[in-house]
């Protein structure tokens, strides 16, 4: 393997190794989001009022 190639490796291991760890930490939020209830959660993230009341 020529420097270019020891190069090539090193990195692309690195940006996969923190894709995957990205989207592992991604899929577990969305998962704990899941698990909030709708009076625990940020206004940011809630639903809208209406939703949430139940008139919808």
């Amino acid at each position: 393997m020529t420097h270019v190639g020891y190069l090539v490796a090193g990195w692309g291991s690195a940006f996969l190794i923190i894709g995957i760890y990205t989207w592992v930490l991604i899929q577990r939020g969305n998962r704990l989001a899941k698990r909030v209830p709708v009076e625990k959660q940020r206004w940011m993230s809630a639903r809208d009022e209406a939703e949430r009341i139940g008139d919808a």
